[in-house]
């Protein structure tokens, strides 16, 4: 078990009246346990939050007006380790439960209907399972340069794979793509985690649906799955961005951070919901 203080700020300058959809909160989740949280945005606006009954990824979504607005969010997560036997099999697609079988199709970002036949010549004489996966996450990591700048929000599996560069969104783009077009269920995964080179981000991994279950893999390399602070889970980036905006504004300042403790120095527990004088300093739980 790992036990981490992970928190988001977010400022903006308003420059027309704007809703605003955020996803930056820790999941509802079997393998971790939120000890303690609390979110803080800017006063004068009306928070509501929701989570949904299938990923359990918690949004919360407000209106604001032209001016400054600050976002944080803070907690400590606890995040549990589990055991992988190597030995696990692909399902046949015939297997698939009903409610995994949607993580088998293309989507905008993941196009594994046109990446079907590299994904074939790659890897479709290795021998299905686990290892087959891992096989795919090598070649990700030894074949893709990880660049910052290299890629845009738009940037697709098969244009990440043309290019051979990107960051850790499009690695895990390609991961599932390929995957899916191998006929193994995979999805996207976003969380908080620490780093050994800073500056912190949002990290972007991914799960394939391998022997009746789901399995985390990072083709990064660049931190263990199993201290990932799981924030979202979906089908791609869209399911997941960290938020939505409808309206007019200019982003000041994000800043995610990530720290690690010793789980027997656990923060005591508690739910904490505050808002902010528009302007003010964030404060930090």
């Amino acid at each position: 078990m790992h036990l981490s203080t992970v928190e988001t700020v977010l400022e903006y300058e308003i420059l027309a009246p704007t809703h605003f959809c955020f996803n930056i909160e820790a999941a509802h989740w079997p393998t971790q346990n939120i000890v303690s949280e609390r979110l803080a945005v800017s006063s004068g606006v009306s928070v509501h939050s929701f989570t949904d009954p299938g990923s359990g990824n918690r949004f919360f979504r407000f209106d604001a007006s032209p001016g400054p607005l600050i976002v944080d969010y803070k907690a400590d997560v606890e995040v549990f380790s589990e055991h992988i036997d190597e030995n696990l099999p692909e399902t046949p697609v015939s297997q698939v439960p009903d409610e995994i079988f949607h993580y088998l199709m293309p989507t905008r970002y993941c196009e594994s209907d046109l990446l079907g036949a590299e994904a074939q010549r790659l890897f479709g004489n290795e021998a299905p399972g686990i290892s087959r996966v891992r096989s795919v996450i090598r070649w990700i990591h030894d074949n893709i340069e990880y660049k910052p700048g290299s890629s845009t929000s738009t940037t697709t599996a098969q244009e990440v794979f043309a290019q051979r560069s990107g960051v850790c969104r499009d690695f895990a783009h390609l991961g599932i793509t390929i995957c899916r077009a191998l006929n193994i269920p995979a999805r996207l995964v976003v969380g908080y985690v620490w780093f050994d080179e800073p500056p912190q981000d949002f990290h972007a991994i991914f799960e394939a649906w391998i022997g009746g279950r789901w399995v985390l893999f990072d083709p990064t390399g660049m931190a263990p799955v199993d201290r990932v602070v799981r924030i979202g889970t979906g089908r791609d980036a869209k399911d997941v961005a960290f938020s939505t905006i409808f309206g007019s504004l200019r982003m000041t300042r994000k800043e995610v951070n990530v720290f690690e403790h010793d789980p027997r120095g656990r923060a005591p527990s508690g739910i904490e919901s505050l808002q902010l004088a528009a302007g003010a300093p964030a404060v930090a739980a």
